[in-house]
């Protein structure tokens, strides 16, 4: 990274981000106690049926086409995909009808994926891009995707807004800022320093996906940590070893992410000719999902022990604050504008301001 500034001028927060993550996915498998972070599905099997369940349901609403593209973004282990499909015996038709594609980069986690769903008997294939997955009725799942793509950033100064850098100092890698302002960005700042960021990348996949249900009908499913704006502030931050650490230290090594604007994905949606519902809380969709009665019915057969990780597993999906999923996580959907209802979220809509 010194060499690539030293050479061709300081990197943008996007390109920084986006090198770093490239090296970050393609070299390790990130997840659980000895990786980085740990995601719902890797927290309780409920996270991943409750979504099985519900993809079944959506699938009833598009009239139950007998072939439907089961694709989910940034996979992880495919832990969420084995439980979803578990889940979807309960309606053989829907099973039937399922083929199975991951966007996937990573050799490390498309072996683990592999593995993973091999005992689901449906066929399964990886592809690099959203838009290599093939045509035809889609129900799409992305759960933490989005917070791991890369952002612009914009600083408020007397200038105007002035893009953030990436560059070099005699310390090694320091921020900055671009010489000249960003003419074409109107948003009025709250004070001087305030911090616009702009989710290019997300924006750009949203679209294709909503285009793509537009086009084929379905639905997407987005879950991630994050809020409904437009709102101001610098949300870039560094995960290692479940710990913070300086987003410039050592990159490549650590899990970079920003905090998800659901407005710019839903107004993608909107753009591309889909319909959004949401966003909600991730506690209220999976309460209205029915992650209680599931856990209910797991700890009829479980041990004293299994009977309280069901229950400490469900808190830590529903509860708010730091030590819970429960509010900061958030779930929004695009569908085919014909599909006027999805389980659990409810129809959305822009304020006069907002649209």
């Amino acid at each position: 990274m010194r060499e690539l500034i030293a050479l061709e001028g300081p990197v943008t927060i996007e390109r920084y981000m986006s090198l770093c993550l490239q090296h970050y996915y393609a070299t390790r498998d990130p997840l659980g106690a000895r990786g980085d972070f740990t995601t719902a599905p890797e927290i309780s099997q409920i996270f991943g049926e409750l979504l099985g369940l519900w993809a079944a349901e959506v699938w009833m609403a598009m009239g139950s086409p007998s072939q439907c593209r089961l694709i989910e973004l940034g996979p992880g282990r495919g832990t969420l995909m084995a439980d979803a499909l578990r889940a979807a015996k309960v309606l053989p038709a829907f099973k039937a009808a399922l083929s199975v594609h991951f966007i996937e980069t990573s050799p490390t986690l498309r072996e683990r994926q592999r593995a993973a769903l091999a005992p689901s008997g449906v066929a399964v294939f990886w592809h690099d891009r959203v838009e290599d997955a093939p045509a035809g009725p889609a129900i799409i799942f992305a759960n933490e995707f989005f917070d791991a793509l890369p952002v612009r950033q914009y600083i408020a100064t007397e200038r105007g807004w002035c893009e953030r850098l990436v560059g070099l100092s005699d310390a090694g890698l320091t921020f900055g800022l671009s010489a000249e302002p960003e003419r074409t960005l109107t948003q009025a700042p709250h004070r001087l320093g305030d911090v616009l960021e702009i989710p290019t990348a997300s924006i750009g996949i949203a679209g294709t996906l909503a285009r793509r249900l537009s086009s084929d009908g379905g639905a997407a499913l987005f879950i991630d940590y994050g809020y409904w704006g437009p709102a101001f502030g610098d949300t870039l931050q560094a995960l290692h070893r479940h710990a913070y650490v300086d987003p410039l230290h050592e990159p490549g090594e650590a899990d970079l992410t920003t905090h998800v604007d659901f407005h710019w994905l839903a107004k993608a949606g909107i753009d591309g000719g889909a319909s959004f519902h949401g966003p909600v809380t991730q506690a209220a969709f999976l309460t209205a999902l029915g992650i209680e009665t599931r856990a209910r019915s797991l700890k009829q057969r479980a041990t004293e022990q299994q009977a309280a990780d069901i229950d400490s597993a469900v808190r830590r999906l529903t509860e708010p604050g730091e030590k819970g999923m429960g509010e900061l996580f958030k779930v929004l959907a695009l569908s085919h504008p014909d599909l006027e209802a999805v389980p659990g979220l409810p129809k959305g809509r822009f304020s006069k301001a907002e649209s």
